[in-house]
């Protein structure tokens, strides 16, 4: 299949309806699934199982049960379940307040989904299946370092590397989407968990909500030939190196080369020769099922696999204007070389 012409992504998108087509059938094309359209992997489920629960799928009074339990960005449920702790019409909240420098929102700026990732009409309580106990199976020495961020202290206290730029989390410069929305192994996160696919003969295009990152994918005729088109090894681009080929009636996409400071600030980290691998295939109508599988000796026991849904929503993609790289990183810089100066002159 060739890719001598540019994809003019603009043009792609225009051609797309922002509504999922309602003519959908299981039965349209056995090799090659139907993705284009307007989807959202919104839930209150996340990677790993919770500790105490032991199975994979619950029921509805279950799922409901749990969600009641949980916590949103360090907010209780108890919180969670009055409301927003801030009105937005009575301005800040008053100084050492639990909203005030101790999280980075109230429930006001949240939306994550309400309930449990519903995946071909079960409830599940973790995105991964395989292992079967819902846990990353980590090594317990890992064959190489990817340097973890800390970014989950950073945000619950605020405090962090400050030395220069490049010290502050690649999130928080707006370079890309937090919670790895956009992948490779796309999850939901605590607001604007809504995609665009679109999808032409030569490429399958992902427009990710959150921080407008697009994963442009071109698709080739056989596992063969996606792999012989990666790119060269020295390229190490954000979200990685991705070519995909339909198989079976779902689309396989293999990404390598990620870029290692995303590796290294990502809840899925890879060494430099790991892959990811992910599958999209229609369920219905209004489902798509997404798995990914994670394969990298150097850090994990086995390959691990998780899966989750993408279901149809009437809903628009919403321009994501994060500003926190060019108003509150300079602030957060300025901030520290002023206490520099002020503890040197022992104020």
């Amino acid at each position: 299949m060739s890719h001598t012409k540019p994809l003019t992504v603009s043009s792609a998108i225009l051609g797309v309806s922002l509504s999922v087509a309602s003519t959908f059938s299981l039965a349209q094309n056995a090799e090659r699934p139907e993705l284009s359209g307007v989807w959202s992997n919104a839930s209150r489920t996340s990677l790993t199982r919770p500790r105490g629960i032991e199975n994979l799928v619950v029921s509805a009074d279950e799922a409901d049960q749990i969600v009641a339990n949980m916590s949103i960005a360090g907010i209780s449920p108890e919180n969670v379940e009055a409301g927003p702790a801030i009105d937005p019409e009575t301005g800040a909240p008053p100084a050492g307040g639990q909203d005030f420098g101790l999280r980075g929102y109230n429930l006001f700026w949240t939306d994550p989904g309400s309930t449990l990732a519903l995946v071909k009409g079960d409830f599940r309580t973790s995105l991964i299946v395989n292992p079967e106990n819902g846990q990353i199976p980590r090594l317990e020495n890992p064959k190489v370092n990817v340097q973890g961020s800390g970014f989950g202290a950073r945000y619950l206290t605020g405090v962090g590397d400050t030395s220069g730029p490049e010290a502050i989390p690649i999130a928080e410069r707006c370079l890309i989407g937090f919670g790895n929305t956009a992948g490779p192994g796309m999850m939901g996160t605590l607001y604007n968990s809504t995609y665009q696919f679109v999808q032409t003969e030569d490429y399958v295009l992902i427009d990710v909500e959150m921080v407008h990152d697009a994963r442009i994918i071109p698709t080739f005729d056989s596992a063969e030939e996606a792999r012989a088109n990666h790119r060269p090894a020295v390229l190490k681009p954000w979200l990685g190196d991705s070519t995909g080929w339909y198989e079976d009636g779902t689309l396989i996409v293999e990404t390598i080369n990620i870029n290692p400071l995303q590796m290294s600030q990502s809840s899925i980290p890879i060494s430099p020769t790991g892959k990811i691998t992910e599958r999209f295939s229609r369920y219905s109508d209004t489902e798509i099922i997404y798995q990914f599988t994670v394969d990298d000796s150097n850090l994990y026991s086995q390959p691990w696999t998780a899966e989750l849904s993408y279901h149809a929503t009437d809903g628009r993609l919403y321009e994501y204007a994060c500003h926190e790289g060019n108003y509150a990183m300079p602030g957060i810089l300025a901030g520290a070389r002023r206490q520099e100066a002020e503890t040197k002159a022992g104020r």
